[in-house]
């Protein structure tokens, strides 16, 4: 009888699998203004302060508005405490700024950028990472997004003029397993991970030195806790090939 495996261990929620998440400073979301007013405002504001968030590659930023509103927001690179923030549809493309997309000159990046109007922030967040403004068109503002894929995006979609910043933090190299151990930690990952084909069949499900007895890896959403590994509910066997993105 071989022992519970990861999945079965994670779900149940115990204290080597759960997040640090009592460590986060705060969620880095943009101010709760209706779409269609945003559109229209000029809300000045000062960066107060730059903070460390543990689990996020880049600092958070602290800014205060004229009307005593308070946000975190993901930092852009080459902004600076003290510097003045403007939000809104008015507000100048200026690096840092926060816009709606409508309203982006064509071919600036941008970051932090929303998909559905007030919804936070949810594309172009990681180190280094942002999207282009490609053009406007009736359907929306078209974007080019950091996998190189482009979308429509609704004109009223919030999003920050800039590149994320700490773009070279994974260039530097670990050294040592202790350092990506506490990374991962902080994450709420678990780490070193083992792949299933390397265990011995009685402690998972694709466990074997043998690949004639590889079982495949495609499971139902009503599978058992003990076999619900691998692509889940997949339409197909693995992944697809990429092709090119014309455009």
């Amino acid at each position: 009888m071989g022992k519970r495996i990861r999945v079965q261990r994670r779900g149940r929620g115990g204290q080597n699998f759960r997040a640090s998440t009592h460590k986060r400073v705060a969620p880095a979301k943009y101010p709760s203004i209706a779409p269609k007013e945003s559109f229209e405002i000029e809300l000045i504001g000062v960066i107060v302060d730059l903070v460390h968030d543990p689990g996020r590659g880049s600092p958070l930023s602290l800014v205060e508005f004229e009307d005593g509103t308070v946000m975190y927001s993901i930092t852009p690179e080459s902004v600076f405490v003290g510097q003045e923030i403007v939000y809104g549809g008015k507000a100048p493309a200026d690096i840092g700024n926060i816009l709606p997309l409508g309203k982006m000159p064509e071919g600036t990046l941008v970051c932090d950028l929303e998909l559905r109007p007030g919804d936070g922030g949810k594309m172009a967040r990681s180190s280094g990472a942002y999207a282009t403004v490609v053009g406007h068109t009736p359907q929306g503002t078209m974007i080019r997004l950091p996998s190189g894929r482009t979308r429509y995006v609704n004109d009223y979609c919030l999003a920050t003029v800039g590149v994320i910043s700490a773009s070279g933090r994974i260039e530097k190299p670990f050294l040592k397993a202790g350092e990506k151990y506490h990374l991962m930690k902080a994450k709420g990952h678990k780490y070193p991970r083992t792949s299933g084909r390397k265990m011995v069949p009685a402690v998972h499900p694709y466990g074997s030195s043998k690949k004639s007895a590889r079982r495949t890896t495609t499971t139902s959403h009503g599978a058992p806790p003990g076999q619900k590994v691998g692509l889940i509910a997949a339409r197909g066997p693995g992944q697809k090939k990429k092709r090119a993105i014309r455009g």
